[in-house]
């Protein structure tokens, strides 16, 4: 296997994609906030299958956490990603730091309209503007064919599609399906919060979207209805604080009332002070 690169600055990255397109080599691109697990190697096998080139940013982007977030304790264990990147087959990490992205006097930054204002765009504000910027501006230095990003974080997946449609990017995005643990519980960077009492009460996130499914399949169609027995399966556990609990289209993450064709069901819940987001796609 030949010896992953490291790449620290956004004009050496560039010009690492240039050589590569000019031998005709597909370039995939997995953006990521590092500590790693399977749900983003996951992304880098998807890319692996696709592309000639894999790049992976490793970058804690400042601009897509909200004030009293966990920009500072966001966990961060460098040598143990360049490791899992290596083994699962990465190129290139693209690992730029702070100043490199935002140098002083920058000021420019990408909002959407409508998608944001969905979900966690409510309790969270700034985030997807934070998102959305930092995602054009890796798109812009690393100048990938493909990019691949997680289905867990479905608002920013929908968000993203949007702009490269908006903005004319020359991207393909690729939407993976989320990664569980064994017990169900959408793999994330996290879940090393939790305590381990907490850790088996977050399990209420999968359980009460197993329950909704099943309500869906067999014939419910009233959001409401679903969403009162997804929320009753979450507060069975004292120390779970329910964020939302939407049922929307998927397209427009508008909600809606009366279920006849495909649905997302989205959440976010705090367990502890650990917030958790999750969601399925579901047909009727």
């Amino acid at each position: 296997m030949a010896e992953i690169k490291i790449i620290k600055t956004p004009g050496e990255m560039t010009l690492k994609s240039v050589q590569w397109k000019k031998q005709g080599l597909k370039v995939g691109l997995v953006p990521t906030m590092g500590f790693l697990h399977e749900g983003h190697l996951s992304l880098v096998d998807c890319a692996r299958k696709k592309c000639d080139q894999v790049v992976m940013s490793i970058f804690v982007n400042p601009t897509q956490f909200g004030q009293g977030e966990d920009f500072e304790s966001y966990p961060r264990n460098f040598e143990r990603d360049l490791s899992l990147a290596s083994e699962r087959g990465v190129d290139a990490v693209f690992l730029p730091s702070a100043n490199e992205m935002y140098p002083k006097n920058y000021q420019t930054y990408v909002d959407l309209e409508a998608l944001p204002d969905h979900l966690c765009g409510k309790s969270r504000e700034g985030h997807f503007r934070g998102v959305a910027t930092v995602v054009s501006k890796l798109f812009n230095i690393v100048q990938p064919d493909f990019a691949f990003f997680g289905e867990k974080d479905f608002q920013q997946l929908a968000v993203i599609k949007q702009m490269v449609q908006d903005l004319n990017f020359p991207v393909s995005v690729r939407g993976v399906p989320i990664v569980r643990e064994k017990d169900g519980l959408a793999m994330s960077s996290r879940n090393t919060y939790l305590l381990e009492e907490e850790r088996k009460n977050a399990l209420v996130l999968y359980q009460s979207i197993l329950k909704a499914e099943k309500m869906i399949k067999d014939g419910e169609k009233t959001s409401s209805k679903i969403i009162g027995a997804v929320k009753d399966i979450i507060n069975q556990y004292e120390k779970a604080k329910i964020d939302y609990v939407n049922i929307c289209n998927p397209k427009t993450l508008e909600d809606v009332e009366i279920i006849n064709e495909e649905v997302v069901l989205a959440m976010a819940v705090f367990i502890g002070k650990t917030r958790l987001i999750d969601n399925k796609v579901i047909t009727p």
